[in-house]
């Protein structure tokens, strides 16, 4: 079984908006995940979010088309009662970081990536950014 990465949806953001200088190292997650050698997983709410902040920078069918490519190397996990529940009674102070989080426990990944550590404190599993992953398998 390979390693199960969960991304957050500013990382997700990262790859497809091609945001410097943050892209480099989520696409080398990416070639990881097209390689079969990682999955990468990440909640159907990202898909959304992504998809409405691509299309303040592109056309509507350009966005899509990233979707699409994205999901061929992704994996989409649910969001249900049970993440929605758990998160409005979380001790979150961002709900969409709760959704992110409990997605992530739920899909069964050992690794939630993101620029934002400060926001997963609590964390059951480790948080790292894209550079942190790289560096760490690096290690191995």
């Amino acid at each position: 079984m390979s390693t199960r990465l969960f991304l957050d949806t500013n990382v997700m953001l990262d790859l497809l908006g091609e945001r410097i200088p943050y892209y480099d190292a989520i696409a080398k997650v990416a070639t990881l995940a097209d390689k079969g050698q990682i999955t990468m997983v990440v909640s159907a709410l990202s898909f959304a979010t992504v998809s409405y902040f691509l299309t303040k920078f592109e056309n509507a069918e350009k966005a899509k088309e990233k979707l699409r490519k994205f999901r061929i190397i992704s994996e989409i996990c649910s969001l249900d009662e049970l993440i929605i529940e758990k998160g409005l009674n979380s001790n979150f102070s961002d709900f969409e970081d709760s959704l992110q989080y409990f997605s992530a426990l739920k899909a069964d990944c050992c690794l939630l990536i993101t620029r934002n550590g400060k926001d997963f404190k609590a964390s059951q599993i480790p948080v790292m950014t894209a550079e942190e992953y790289l560096a760490s398998i690096k290690k191995k």
